[in-house]
């Protein structure tokens, strides 16, 4: 079904909203899945907050004209699925990647994050990206290691000292 040029327009202003506000961006060819593998993986981009698009590569072109996503501009030949991720910036790649394994026929084609292109081989760099919550904690450990490790040696000194008159207490006993 044609689009008029307002449809056409409502589309490049939506896609670019939503790359304005994104992390990262990941691009897929999706040739040769059924509609129930579609659903499933909009579905799947649901649960982890990541924006699903399927657009026409000139609307998307346009869209992400003037965006940092306009590297990817190479790639967005064919049939294209877009994934942006606007909370983490592996979330999109994690996704692309779990489907990708259960899937043979959907191939990522690229990603970019802030403004830089990678190609499809940087999948797996991307989706071991920390979570949010995991980059937060790993911070926390990080932060918390010197006081504990201060606390220990602090504590040190005391513990020996217990530890010394423990022995002499059982050494006398021993011998008496």
């Amino acid at each position: 079904m044609p689009l008029n040029l307002e449809g056409k327009k409502s589309i490049v202003a939506h896609v670019a909203d939503v790359a304005g506000g994104a992390l990262s961006a990941v691009v897929a060819d999706y040739r040769g899945l059924t509609v129930a593998q579609m659903t499933e993986l909009r579905t799947q981009a649901r649960n982890v907050n990541v924006h699903l698009q399927v657009v026409r590569n000139t609307l998307a072109k346009r869209a992400l004209e003037d965006t940092e996503f306009a590297c990817m501009n190479e790639v967005l030949v064919g049939p294209t699925v877009l994934a942006f991720a606007s909370e983490e910036p592996g979330a999109a790649a994690r996704l692309f990647k779990a489907f990708a394994k259960s899937h043979k026929q959907f191939e990522v084609k690229g990603l970019a994050i802030s403004g830089q292109f990678l190609g499809a081989e940087s999948l797996d760099r991307v989706a071991a990206l920390p979570t949010r919550d995991e980059a937060l904690s790993q911070l926390l450990a990080v932060m918390k290691a010197p006081i504990g490790k201060f606390v220990r040696t602090l504590a040190e000194p005391h513990g020996k000292l217990v530890r010394t008159i423990a022995a002499v207490r059982d050494k006398k006993q021993a011998e008496g």
